[in-house]
């Protein structure tokens, strides 16, 4: 069973909006420090920015498969088809964010590890519009 701030629309997108906006911040700041050829910070920011989708947005991720998207489909079996594709873009966010786990140590921030953290924000700003055109009025 889901908390009721999932259930909510408003409060469940302000919890998508907060987590987004941090992570394109911290997208912006990487990028300027790869631009500046400051590997160092640019490592340590990388990580953080890692593990700021882990904990933010893949952990909301979770608890939305665990909770929310069962009490829906129970609710309404017509919706399984869009908590299916909703489910998938959680499963990118994972990808993105396991492949970055994997690039940091071996390269760096190079170019293509900025772009999948961008990837990341395009993937979460698709999903959180699906979402709430999915997620019921409570």
């Amino acid at each position: 069973m889901s908390g009721p701030a999932l259930k909510r629309a408003d409060s469940h997108a302000a919890i998508h909006e907060a987590a987004l906006n941090e992570a394109i911040e911290l997208t912006n700041m990487l990028e300027k420090l790869a631009d500046n050829s400051q590997q160092e910070k640019a490592m340590e920011l990388a990580y953080v920015l890692v593990e700021q989708w882990e904990t933010r947005t893949l952990a909301h991720a979770s608890s939305e498969e665990e909770g929310l998207y069962k009490d829906l489909v129970k609710e309404n079996p017509d919706m399984k088809d869009d908590i299916v594709a909703l489910t998938r873009d959680h499963d990118l966010l994972r990808l993105l964010v396991a492949e970055i786990k994997r690039l940091l140590p071996e390269f760096g921030v190079t170019g293509g590890v900025v772009q999948r953290f961008h990837s990341l924000i395009i993937v979460d700003e698709l999903h959180n519009q699906k979402e709430l055109d999915v997620l019921p009025e409570h």
